[in-house]
Order: structure tokens, then C-alpha cells, then sequence
């Protein structure tokens, strides 16, 4: 009994799945010409994020954030260890790091490019601290406020250098 249940599982489950394409291949005259008067209007709707082309018609497919602003990220934070990045939605995060001097803390980024201009209020950045406790587990601690600013600043000024780099090359 055991060996024939699966085997009855599988076969019903592909006539099932057969059964529906018999029904499905008949499309009728009537079909087939709504079909094709919705096409121009199908073609026409495919822009944006999957059809490789932008809904501006510029026919040009990219990042949806500042190049300058991720590549000034990507910079600025590689001696991070990263958790996960999005080119496209513009977050980049870090895992927890901690450096030699002080083992018993240690630091996560995370930024968000908001923007798709080279400007200061297109980037957030957030930064998160812990700490170990006397029984040695990570706890939250609280962060200079500080600190994510000069994070945001080292990012906008590599970015602007980067900026600049691109124009002296023209």
C-alpha cells in the first residue's frame, strides 16, 4: 500500500494537470482576434522595471538610484563585511563588525539611496551598535548621533570626487 500511494498521487496529479490542457488548446476565432487587437495596446504598456526600457522612453535600462552615491558606498564601506545590497532599490547593509582595538563592540550600517540625483538628502544612513554585557552577550547599545553623519559626509565627498573624476575624463 505504500509503494502504490504515491504512485496514485502522481498520476492523478498529472492527468489533472493533462486534463487542463485539453480544455485549454480550443480558443476559438473570436479569441485569437481579441488577441491580436490587444496586442499594439500590450506592447505599448511594456515599460519600466521588466521590460528593459524606462517609462520615459529613453530606451536605457539601470540602476534605479545615484551611480555616484553607490559607488561612494561601495567604497567607503569595504572594510564591512556586507550583508545584502540592491543596486536597483538602493540599500546596502552591513554585518556586524568589529575591529581589534575595541573586540567588545561592535557596528552594523545600513544606507539608503533615496534618490537618483547627486544630492546630500538622497542618502540616509543608520548606524547600530552593541555591546557585550558581563555574561558576554551582544547587547544594544546607543550610538553617537554623529557618527552617522560623518558616515553620510564620507560617502557624499567620495561620490562628488567620483563626479568630478567623470568629468575630467570627457
Amino acid at each position: 500500500m505504500r509503494v502504490v500511494a504515491p504512485t496514485l498521487i502522481v498520476a492523478l496529479l498529472v492527468a489533472t494537470g493533462l486534463g487542463g490542457c485539453a480544455t485549454r488548446a480550443k480558443t476559438t476565432s473570436t479569441d485569437q482576434a481579441a488577441a491580436a487587437a490587444a496586442a499594439p495596446q500590450a506592447k505599448k504598456a511594456r515599460t519600466g522595471l521588466f521590460s528593459g526600457r524606462s517609462a520615459k522612453g529613453t530606451g536605457e535600462a539601470g540602476i534605479g538610484v545615484n551611480a555616484f552615491l553607490w559607488r561612494a558606498t561601495l567604497d567607503t564601506l569595504n572594510f564591512m563585511p556586507l550583508l545584502d545590497s540592491d543596486p536597483f532599490g538602493g540599500t546596502y547593509v552591513t554585518d556586524w563588525h568589529s575591529v581589534a582595538e575595541k573586540p567588545d563592540e561592535r557596528f552594523k550600517v545600513q544606507v539608503y539611496i533615496l534618490d537618483t540625483r547627486l544630492r546630500a538628502d538622497g542618502l540616509s544612513v543608520q548606524v547600530f551598535r552593541q555591546a557585550k554585557d558581563v555574561t558576554g552577550a551582544w547587547v544594544d547599545a546607543t550610538v553617537d548621533p554623529d557618527t552617522a553623519i560623518q558616515i553620510e559626509n564620507a560617502i557624499l565627498t567620495r561620490a562628488r570626487q567620483l563626479r568630478i573624476a567623470q568629468l575630467e575624463t570627457r
